[in-house]
């Protein structure tokens, strides 16, 4: 084992002792059991990998999956596909599976040297491993060896966590600067709607070419300078806050990125970390599964528990206000409320541990129904998240008026973007009725 590491790498069958999980593991009261405990995103999981190379975006919402009846279909009988293999089987060729992807993509990172683009992908496919491996641990736990499972998805938590970050800064680097220029108007159209570009031909402005002709108008003259001053100039105040909002954003937002990228290379070289990649390896050899796995058909032993993590995604999302949700401008999301946020990021959570029971058990098939409602709930995520970073940089001490308002203009766009993230998620998963065409 090696020294310094939380003793991950421990055969299957010693006891590892330890903390159950970095994240929480089993049932939490009053949320959807386990759901943080079993998908190892860290804090900004990103989608890579997770719906295939064609869908590293959110884009338009497509007809729901639902059953004739317009129900819910949940989870569809596959044990035909699984009746000639026992659950060790099953489980121990997925786990082996993601193993190798976890240590080929580790070994990509290592040779990537000064190739920034390529230790950013390796380190990609590094975490898609993790959560998988970590997913299935959760999924089917009642078939592992528990202790040295939990403790396992414990520290791929921390690894995937840890390595997210540096990826999420530069992420929400760019869709913040990227909606300042959109909310500025640097585009041609903005300045042809609003004739801001030619303020000297205003036709309310008086005509007056010489200061005789203004002195003999002297009451046109005054109401002018009057509705001049009292007139509001919105636009005008979120181009002049703009500039120094978007250096303020940019100069956080970098800082945090340099933080995180030495804190990932900090725990790349730990003796932690090589305490995970020891464990894995010892994963891609030998499944830490329980006796009664090499008994029961997979048939038998697996669907029931991946039909038991699609109930409790059912059970979250009927917790959620969808109703109001399905709403387009229903303003239930502007308010910047982290409990308002969290029963969302706990149903993205849930969400992907159906859809990788779903890998396990059919590997061949796909439920686009779910790949659609994840996509939106990471496009809630990242404006949730967004909107944290310009108010965080609002709230910074001796800024300008000018640029807090434009912080302020910042947020307020991305909760939008987060209540039309929360109506797309709506009409992806609720049945679809005559009364909800689109």
């Amino acid at each position: 084992m090696t020294p310094g590491g939380a003793g991950v790498a421990q055969r299957h069958d010693q006891s590892t002792g330890g903390p159950a999980g970095l994240l929480g593991i089993g049932y939490e009261p009053g949320r959807a059991p386990g759901a943080r405990a079993a998908v190892v995103d860290g804090p900004y999981g990103g989608n890579d990998g997770m719906y295939g190379p064609d869908d590293t975006a959110y884009g338009p919402v497509t007809a729901a999956r639902t059953g004739d009846d317009g129900t819910d279909p949940g989870t569809p009988d596959l044990g035909a596909e699984l009746a000639s293999h026992t659950a060790e089987e099953v489980l121990a060729d997925y786990l082996h599976q993601q193993s190798a992807d976890f240590l080929r993509s580790l070994r990509l990172h290592r040779e990537s040297g000064s190739d920034a683009e390529g230790a950013g992908e390796a380190a990609r496919q590094l975490r898609r491993a993790a959560r998988r491996i970590s997913a299935t641990l959760h999924t089917f736990r009642p078939l592992t060896e528990e202790d040295w499972a939990d403790q396992l998805r414990s520290e791929l938590g921390w690894l995937s966590g840890t390595l997210a970050r540096e990826q999420a800064c530069a992420a929400r680097r760019e869709r913040l600067m990227t909606a300042l220029q959109r909310l500025t108007g640097r585009g041609p159209e903005r300045g042809d709607r609003t004739g801001r570009g030619e303020r000297g031909k205003r036709s309310d402005r008086p005509a007056t070419s010489s200061p005789a002709a203004a002195a003999s108008s002297p009451s046109s003259s005054a109401s002018s300078s009057s509705a001049s001053s009292s007139d509001p100039d919105p636009d005008g105040a979120l181009s002049a806050g703009a500039a120094r909002a978007g250096a303020l954003l940019d100069r956080q937002l970098t800082l945090a990125r340099t933080r995180a990228h030495s804190a990932a290379l900090q725990a790349l070289g730990s003796s932690r970390f090589h305490a995970v990649a020891d464990s894995v390896a010892v994963l891609a050899s030998e499944a830490p599964l329980d006796r009664t796995a090499a008994e029961l058909p997979a048939d038998e032993a697996l669907p029931p528990l991946a039909e038991q993590a699609h109930r409790r995604l059912a059970d979250a999302v009927a917790a959620l206000p969808l109703s109001r949700a399905g709403y387009p401008y229903n303003a239930a999301a502007l308010a910047a409320d982290q409990r308002q946020d969290a029963p969302w990021h706990q149903v993205r959570m849930l969400v992907r541990l159906s859809r990788y029971a779903r890998e396990v058990i059919a590997p061949e098939t796909s439920d686009l129904r779910l790949a659609e409602a994840g996509r939106a709930l990471e496009w809630h995520r990242d404006a949730a998240e967004a909107a944290a970073a310009a108010a965080a940089a609002a709230r910074t001490p001796r800024i300008a008026p000018a640029t807090a308002y434009a912080l302020g203009v910042l947020h307020a766009d991305q909760r939008h973007e987060v209540e039309a993230a929360r109506f797309a998620f709506g009409r992806v998963w609720l049945p679809r009725t005559p009364d909800r065409k689109g």
